[in-house]
């Protein structure tokens, strides 16, 4: 059933010849060819189907933020919210004005101010956070190869400018602990990870098993922590355009400028999409379309 319609998705979506823009303000995405396209779904049960470039790796830039606060939601428990709230923005994901009219307390963990909060807790909390957090990301993929791309590393350390505002903004209000350039690194690093869809889906599949592994059975966030993560994914996960992909599409998920997408059905399957075309407000053209009409055709959302 999934091959089938995950094909036609793919067809359909390609005939629409959706435009968009890639990412302008990271060099090195800038030069992923416009076409590539990708979905690929796996299932709680071991079902994997896929259509398109799906073997294909991809810089993951925010969709990691969300392995980020996974580790240390874990590591710190409720008193991680001391440090990011939970609120959507309503905002561009790499807004000043937000961020000063609230006195440098990010509104949640998916936006850029938020995961530079959550890098500099893992930075507090971890003797070793860059292996330790990529040690953390490998686990739940159940790839020990999950490396970030150094390229896209450097493209992004040498432009990052705005990020480099906020947490100074942050850092100015009392709300980051470390050397902002340390915090900056693991940051640029995290975001400079690069999966395949199919290694993607993979991944997520623990938010879709209630926090634990779907192969081994480790429980790596407990059931209301998975809960909770999910809950921000949906009402924080797309940035300014959550509410739209939670009216279109329905499902927990969160997106990022290098055109990926991930997202769960709780208790069924974890689904990738790639397009490194993008819409005004950061997010894979084609990919939300292909999740709309995926949770269409299926008549499944969560809702």
């Amino acid at each position: 059933m999934y091959q089938d319609l995950l094909s036609q998705i793919y067809h359909e979506v390609k005939a629409l010849r959706l435009t968009g823009q890639q990412t302008a303000y990271i060099p090195e995405l800038a030069n992923i060819p416009a076409d590539k396209f990708a979905i690929h779904l796996s299932t709680i049960t071991g079902q994997k189907y896929g259509v398109g470039d799906f073997d294909e790796k991809f810089s993951l830039q925010s969709i990691a933020k969300v392995f980020a606060f996974s580790l240390a939601y874990k590591i710190k428990g409720a008193g991680i919210f001391n440090h990011v709230g939970v609120e959507p923005s309503g905002d561009p994901f790499n807004s000043l004005v937000q961020l000063e009219q609230e006195q440098g307390f990010p509104r949640n963990p998916l936006i850029n101010a938020g995961a530079l909060a959550v890098c500099d807790v893992l930075i507090n909390e971890l003797a070793n956070p860059e292996i330790e957090l990529m040690s953390f990301i490998r686990q739940i993929a159940g790839n020990e190869k999950i490396t970030y791309n150094t390229a896209v590393y450097k493209s992004e350390k040498s432009t990052g400018f705005r990020n480099r505002a906020l947490i100074n903004l942050m850092k100015s209000f009392g709300r980051i602990n470390n050397d902002p350039e340390e915090v900056l690194d693991l940051y640029f690093k995290l975001c400079s990870i690069e999966m395949t869809t199919a290694e993607l889906s993979q991944t997520f599949l623990m938010y879709a098993n209630r926090g634990k592994l779907p192969n081994s059975n480790v429980q790596i966030l407990t059931e209301s922590q998975s809960k909770r993560l999910n809950a921000i994914m949906q009402t924080c996960g797309f940035y300014d355009e959550a509410g739209e992909f939670t009216f279109r599409v329905g499902l927990p998920g969160k997106s990022g400028v290098g055109g990926g997408i991930a997202a769960i059905h709780p208790g069924k399957y974890a689904v990738a999409v790639w397009s490194p075309l993008l819409n005004s407000k950061g997010n894979s053209i084609k990919g939300m379309k292909a999740l709309e009409l995926l949770t269409t055709k299926l008549g499944w959302s969560i809702f």
